[in-house]
């Protein structure tokens, strides 16, 4: 397979970004179910985060994904998660709302 196409830095990051606020997000839920539904306060900061991790993956897999001559798997993978992630986050707050 000879190409010119390459893996972009920021797909990269943006897919590196999206698992690790996924990741954290799964550990926050688990550790607040394990702990009776009360959510500690350092739970509560690995969740906004990982909002802040997702909001920038976000931007830099957007952004990667408007280059030329690039694969698009991490641009693709990053957009994925990060998007999953912010839904999620949105999910608990009106969740918390209610």
């Amino acid at each position: 397979m000879f190409t010119d196409n390459r893996h972009p830095e920021k797909g990269v990051m943006s897919a590196i970004l999206g698992c690790i606020s996924v990741t954290a997000l799964i550990a926050a839920v688990v550790f607040t179910y394990n702990d009776g539904g009360q959510a500690q306060l350092r739970y509560a900061a690995a969740a906004m985060v990982a909002a802040i991790f997702s909001v920038a993956g976000l931007v830099l897999g957007i952004m990667s994904r408007m280059e030329k001559d690039i694969f698009k798997l991490f641009p693709n993978l990053g957009i994925v998660l990060n998007s999953l992630s912010i839904a999620f986050i949105i999910f608990i707050l009106v969740l918390g709302l209610s």
